[in-house]
């Protein structure tokens, strides 16, 4: 599997990155490792987590996630240096981490060093805001009518931010973390963040992981085109909209132990009647040209000019394998062009 340089950093990435929000609760310790097991096979060498998972996100089991690679490391101590670790502190708004606190240079530490902990691990290769302060619940900056950030004090935004920044800069002293990245953040954040870590010769953002597929491609092209020109590489995550490609959930149905089978904040709100033609129009599409609904969804992502690794999840081994084979589908012209009629009728279509 092809890699790729993970923007302005020095890491080595493969263009599919294993994510891992379902480790914990949806699946177990040892499906967990079968998972990780069968992706390095594959040439994957990239692992990304966070703090708060597993999802849906409870206290009971925050965290549960990153224990799981920590038990996998310490299970593969000779594997830990060929696989490059991401992970992601929490923002503001869960109560039960750190009291619901918005993130700040103190929080930074403390959360780097439980991560540390919990990973089983003595340095983080890429350690990621999981959303931004000024936007709170962060799933909602990309949905319509939704500005929130239009409301917020721009001294204080940069206040914040170079806190920020010289909390990562302390980590990254300290042999902590390796580099730093933003995730679900906007073309102003990036920039803001870049002008910031020039200006006072602080740690520079090198990436930044937003959701992006074929029903929900608001970043192309004005947040790609910043990540392109500013050398900030761009991780999708949820490429197949959190199942909804997938087709499973055509005509009413919810498999058990699916995601919408478990209450989740972002799972129901694309169940939506244009969401089901939007599904209904790209599944014709694929069966027109004997394609699976799912391996095509994933080949327009990677495919797409812009991502450098797309992070990619599974509750089972089975659909990790279809997964990770859509990486080695290239998609015709005319594949191409068929999936563009679709989108141009369903933008955005929840």
């Amino acid at each position: 599997m092809k890699k790729i340089k993970l923007g302005s950093s020095e890491l080595q990435v493969t263009e599919v990155c294993l994510g891992s929000m379902t480790w914990g609760q949806q699946n177990s310790l040892n499906e967990a490792f079968e998972q990780i097991d069968y992706a390095l096979e594959q040439g994957v060498n990239f692992i990304d987590t966070a703090e708060m998972y597993p999802v849906p996100p409870n206290e009971e089991t925050s965290g549960e996630t990153e224990r799981v690679i920590g038990e996998w490391i310490r299970a593969n101590p000779g594997k830990r240096d060929n696989v490059v670790i991401a992970t992601k502190i929490a923002g503001v708004g869960l109560p039960w981490i750190r009291d619901g606190s918005p993130i700040s240079g103190k929080s930074i530490k403390e959360a780097v060093d439980g991560s540390l902990k919990r990973l089983k691990t003595d340095c983080i290769d890429l350690y990621q805001l999981h959303w931004p302060n000024r936007i709170s619940p962060h799933f909602a900056k990309h949905w319509p009518g939704m500005v929130p950030h239009t409301q917020v004090d721009r001294a204080q935004q940069e206040a914040e931010m170079l806190d920020i920044l010289h909390g990562l800069d302390d980590c990254i002293k300290a042999g902590k973390i390796r580099y730093c990245g933003l995730s679900d953040d906007t073309p102003w954040g990036i920039g803001e963040y870049v002008r910031l870590s020039e200006k006072y010769d602080l740690p520079r953002m090198v990436s930044i992981q937003n959701e992006f597929n074929l029903i929900h491609a608001k970043d192309s092209p004005y947040l790609l085109e910043s990540c392109v020109l500013n050398d900030i590489a761009y991780l999708p995550w949820s490429p197949l909209g959190g199942g909804v490609l997938s087709g499973k959930y055509r005509h009413g149905q919810i498999p058990a132990g699916s995601r919408w089978s478990v209450k989740q904040r972002n799972g129901h709100f694309r169940n939506t009647a244009m969401t089901h033609k939007a599904i209904e129009g790209y599944h014709a599409v694929a069966e027109r040209h004997g394609l699976s609904l799912v391996q095509m969804a994933l080949a327009w992502v990677y495919q797409t000019e812009g991502v450098t690794s797309t992070i990619i999840g599974a509750s089972s081994l089975a659909q990790l394998k279809e997964n990770i084979d859509a990486y080695h589908l290239t998609l015709s012209k005319e594949v191409l062009d068929d999936i563009n009629t679709v989108f141009r009728q369903y933008p955005v279509p929840f």
